[in-house]
């Protein structure tokens, strides 16, 4: 009725303002607006729009939406929860609690097939939902809160689709769309009281879903970078210990190359032996790196001196002979002692390979300062560029030896310092050779763990 009145004096105002063609118009206007209210009284589909689009505009809301929106992100986000309730139920209560509903289940995409990840007040379903699922696919296609009751009732808005079995005690499903990806799914237990869904319910609760997936893509992004970065450092500790093998391989090939001029000199054997020893605890204690995935047991007394001693004296059989030109006793750190050494040991080969046979490799150990050692590895070989030396050489598995390196053993030295509290200082130029410097935190060590280390 009021629209009939409100046409009418429409109609009204144009034939008295339309002049010559004020009657012409307002007939048009008329049949034009009978053929409106025709086509909405025909049509149910017009009906519903038109009934939605004045619910949006011109009728208040059924829900507070800064309330709805500030107790969702507290139930996603977990504010006040002490114990620890996984993500996966706090978004199934978090959306179940929009609709007064008792209980909930949330799938989340695994591979190719979404995983039961977490229930609420309902029994965690056993099985994963295919990829391929008919429903799924069309709540992906259109976007679609389902009301399986309506799916019941007229399976052809569903295209013929039938409930299925998964979801028999369930009521609502909530797309969790986090962009164009379905990332998962909540199935909603029937509410405690019958609730319609309309528009705004509708609305609200594809919307909650997508905010609720970025919270389960956030969580699975964090495990696999979690789970990636355990990787990187296992990787990256194998690499060390493959680093050490290959120099523990090129001693005892020396010694077997070496073996069959001089098997009867007695000081040859006993150095042998020596090496072979030593080669077998250092491979013992790389086992125990393996096996512990650990770096380095930072915090064991170590003799700087005798560490570069034995250092200098492993790759005393390559050319040029290293020389200890300095070694200042009673110079304590805190490290891993076995790594210590053969990080020496690994500068000293690197400076060596660089020199020519007649150049120098000079080694030394000194005090600086009150607080601080530093064991200095000094040769005249190629030497390096300042671009080099900022951009590439600190850089793991970037090398300039071929296959026969690893391009591990800077970085490896500069991490092994860095974590014993040092530093690694770097000085070459081309043609003038480089000197690497390792800086090393004095520790205080008493008399009796001084005696344990002797022993």
């Amino acid at each position: 009725g009021a629209y009939l009145v409100a046409m009418a004096a429409a109609g009204q105002w144009i034939r008295a303002t339309g002049g010559s063609w004020g009657a012409v118009a307002q007939i048009a206007f008329l049949a034009g607006a009978l053929a409106v209210l025709a086509l909405l009284f025909v049509s149910g589909g017009a009906r519903a729009r038109l009934r939605v689009f004045l619910d949006k505009h011109f009728f208040s809301y059924r829900y507070d939406y800064r309330e709805e929106w500030l107790r969702l992100t507290d139930a996603l986000s977990g504010a006040g929860d002490q114990g620890g309730t996984p993500l996966a139920e706090r978004v199934g209560r978090a959306l179940a609690a929009l609709v007064e509903s008792p209980g909930a289940v949330v799938w989340r995409r695994e591979g190719r097939g979404y995983e039961p990840a977490g229930a609420w007040n309902l029994p965690l379903p056993q099985g994963r939902l295919r990829e391929d699922d008919p429903l799924l696919g069309l709540m992906t296609e259109r976007g679609w809160v389902v009301d399986l009751e309506e799916l019941r009732a007229r399976p052809e808005r569903y295209d013929g689709l039938a409930p299925p079995a998964w979801c028999e005690r369930l009521r609502f499903l909530v797309p969790l769309f986090h962009g164009e990806a379905l990332a998962g799914v909540a199935g909603l237990a029937r509410p405690r009281v019958d609730v319609e869904l309309d528009w705004e319910t509708r609305d609200l609760l594809r919307t909650a879903g997508r905010q609720a997936a970025s919270y389960l893509v956030l969580e699975q992004a964090a495990a696999a970078l979690t789970e990636a970065r355990q990787f990187e450092a296992f990787n990256r500790l194998a690499a060390v210990v493959v680093h050490d093998l290959k120099n523990l391989i090129a001693q005892l090939d020396l010694v077997v190359r070496n073996a069959e001029r001089h098997r009867g000199n007695p000081e040859f054997v006993d150095d042998a032996m020596g090496t072979v020893a030593n080669a077998v605890r250092r491979m013992g204690r790389l086992m125990e790196q393996l096996r512990s995935a650990r770096a380095c047991a930072a915090g064991e007394p170590v003799h700087l001196s005798e560490a570069v001693e034995r250092a200098v004296a492993a790759r005393a059989q390559a050319r040029p002979v290293p020389r200890l030109a300095r070694c200042e006793p009673g110079l304590w750190i805190r490290a891993e002692r076995e790594r210590l050494q053969a990080v020496i040991e690994h500068l000293i080969q690197n400076a060596q390979e660089a020199t020519p046979a007649d150049g120098r490799v000079e080694v030394s150990l000194a005090r600086a300062g009150e607080r601080e050692a530093v064991v200095e590895i000094r040769d005249t070989g190629e030497g390096m560029t300042p671009e080099f030396v900022r951009e590439r050489l600190f850089r793991p598995f970037d090398t300039t030896k071929g296959v026969t390196g690893m391009g591990i053993g800077a970085y490896e030295a500069r991490e092994f310092a860095r974590a014993a509290g040092g530093e690694v200082e770097v000085e070459s130029a081309p043609g003038e050779g480089t000197v690497f410097r390792l800086r090393f935190p004095l520790a205080a060590v008493d008399v009796g763990a001084r005696a344990e280390v002797a022993s």
